[in-house]
């Protein structure tokens, strides 16, 4: 089966011309409402939250079609079912005309006509209710979306001290409407895709016209028209089919919870991707450095700022290469390390039966087990697992002569500086790859972990976000990019915009003049 949304226009349509569906349901509207009806009785056999409300008076009969729970039942009480089943008897006894329904007395904002089955059940499938009447061979679209979904709370995976309380959840209007309450330009541009053969997600393309570069706007359009999936549960499954390189550990797109970061990732002339059902947003293209930023640098003091995102670069070289250097030190170059501190670490392994990259094997596996735990576990459970993994892996791990001491701390270090890494996708992929420059460490020494780096660096420096350079602002060098890079320069001097996502304004602003 094949699904190929087009720009700006659901795929639903192309969704039912390629499928297995039944003739009837590709076919329009009939002008008997018993027919109509019992062709969706048909499509919706053996559905018992599908509800078929009949509503029938002097000079007309009608039936509406919604499913229970996923519709505003308040809308329907007060602004369809009441105007039709006693305003309407109280006026004119001439037969209701379906112009007349539509501007006279059915008073919700949103409704659209369609003589098409197919995207009658499309309506009834998405939330809305049909409202077909007997003797017209075209039936209303109510939009009543609703049903149960969380509020608007705090994101959980982007804590911050300073900065918006307000965090994205499982509905996409909400989604997409705390983006309007913080951009409110007519430029902001909301593409609406369906995706998914049997799901048939909403997903939303964001951007700023005039701003984003308009032949990353047409790639990512392009991209999502070509997905062909049966289902979209969550964007990792958007993320999965459009990103440039998907054997690459490091991630090409950026997810995040929070409306501030989706927003001024819009303003620096990124694109946003929200797919209904997950509070995830994408957005890209990325470059390395960005993951490497927290929403909060740019709410404090640009000098504080500059200096916790050093602090990360370090910590991010001490969670790729700490364990490896410890080992190609210890065991093929220990004139390297001072005298002292050698014979330390040789009489704390004196009783260790394992080689150094052994020992650090155990401890990290034991570690990655321990968060994967920590996370899956219910929250009470959790806690718990982590001290008395802890007790075990520092304590009586060290007691029981299975690892040295040196190493607990060598890879509690390594794990503390794993978790600085604002990104969480960023320091899943900085964590594997600390094994294998683990086993280069241990098979060719210092001469293995520079093999490794360059490999890594030589990945990263053709890898590609949507065109744009992973290095970006590094490789290849601009220099004006660089005061959000290795800085975070103050508001004042971050005139332009980034030039590797922007079409032509490219300007911020200025400082006034006091």
């Amino acid at each position: 089966m094949r699904n190929k949304a087009k720009a700006g226009k659901p795929a639903s349509t192309e969704l039912y011309k390629e499928s297995n569906w039944p003739d009837a349901l590709q076919a329009n509207l009939s002008e008997s409402l018993e027919e109509n009806c019992e062709v969706l009785k048909e499509a919706f056999r053996s559905c018992y939250d599908v509800v078929f409300r009949e509503v029938i008076h002097e000079r007309t009969e009608a039936i509406l079609v919604y499913i229970e729970g996923i519709v505003q039942s308040q809308l329907l009480d007060n602004h369809l079912l009441r105007p039709l089943l006693i305003d309407l008897a109280a006026e004119s006894q001439s037969k209701p005309t379906l112009d007349s329904l539509e501007k006279e007395t059915i008073t919700l904002s949103k409704i659209s006509r369609t003589s098409k089955m197919r995207e009658a059940v499309e309506g009834i499938l998405s939330g809305n209710a049909v409202l077909l009447l007997d003797g017209f061979a075209e039936g209303f679209v109510l939009e009543v979306k609703g049903g149960i979904r969380r509020s608007v709370e705090e994101p959980t995976t982007e804590a911050v001290i300073r900065g918006p309380r307000e965090g994205f959840n499982e509905s996409i209007q909400t989604n997409t409407s705390l983006i309007r309450f913080k951009i409110k330009s007519p430029r902001l541009k909301t593409e609406l895709f369906t995706i998914g053969a049997e799901t048939q997600t909403s997903v939303v393309l964001t951007y700023m016209e005039g701003i984003a570069n308009a032949k990353v706007v047409e790639e990512a359009r392009k991209r999502l028209s070509k997905i062909d999936i049966d289902s979209v549960l969550e964007s990792g499954y958007i993320e999965e089919m459009i990103e440039d390189q998907p054997f690459s550990p490091f991630p090409q797109l950026q997810y995040s919870e929070r409306p501030d970061t989706v927003a001024g990732q819009l303003l620096e002339g990124r694109f946003a991707i929200f797919v209904d059902g997950t509070p995830f947003v994408l957005t890209g293209p990325v470059t390395f450095w960005q993951f490497l930023q927290a929403s909060e640098d740019y709410y404090e003091r640009f000098l504080i700022s500059t200096f916790i995102r050093w602090l990360r670069f370090m910590f991010m070289f001490i969670a790729l290469f700490l364990p490896a250097l410890y080992v190609a030190t210890t065991t093929f170059h220990q004139d390297m390390l001072p005298t002292s501190l050698i014979l330390s670490i040789a009489a704390a392994r004196e009783t260790i039966p394992f080689p150094a990259v052994v020992e650090v094997l155990i401890l990290e596996i034991s570690f990655e087990a321990l968060r994967e735990a920590g996370i899956r576990l219910p929250k009470t459970l959790g806690q718990a697992v982590s001290i008395v993994g802890a007790l075990v892996i520092g304590q009586a791990a060290v007691e029981a002569g299975i690892v040295s001491a040196p190493m607990v701390i060598i890879v509690a270090l390594t794990g503390i500086a794993s978790f600085t890494i604002p990104r969480f996708n960023m320091a899943i992929a900085i964590r594997m790859l600390r094994f294998p420059l683990l086993i280069l460490a241990a098979v060719y020494g210092l001469f293995g972990i520079i093999i490794g780096t360059l490999l890594i660096a030589l990945h990263l420096v053709q890898l590609k976000s949507f065109g744009v350079p992973y290095m970006s602002g590094i490789a290849p060098l601009r220099e004006k990019e660089l005061k959000d890079i290795l800085t975070r320069a103050p508001w004042w001097r971050m005139i332009f915009r980034p030039r590797s996502f922007i079409g032509r304004n490219w300007k911020r602003g200025k400082r006034p003049n006091y």
